[in-house]
């Protein structure tokens, strides 16, 4: 269950609301003890994050090693 807070709380407490609601809390805001709006988290930043790792992952497999530099790298490393 969401935890319910008052429409003048919501108002005058909105940043740290919104910091909680990031940090992945949910609120139900109400007017007068009557539900009125649900703050969940974004799905969009989930969203985000995939595609940023999506491209990353695909960026490492553009990047290619010869053997020869591979191999020179594990012999600098057993120095």
């Amino acid at each position: 269950m969401l935890e319910e807070i008052g429409a003048y709380e919501a108002k005058t407490k909105l940043p740290e609301i919104l910091r909680r609601v990031e940090a992945g809390e949910a609120f139900t805001i109400t007017n007068r003890g009557k539900p009125i709006a649900d703050v969940i988290p974004s799905r969009a930043r989930d969203h985000l994050k995939a595609e940023a790792a999506i491209a990353n992952i695909l960026k490492a497999k553009k990047h290619r090693v010869s053997d020869e530099a591979l191999n020179e790298l594990r012999n600098s490393g057993r120095k």
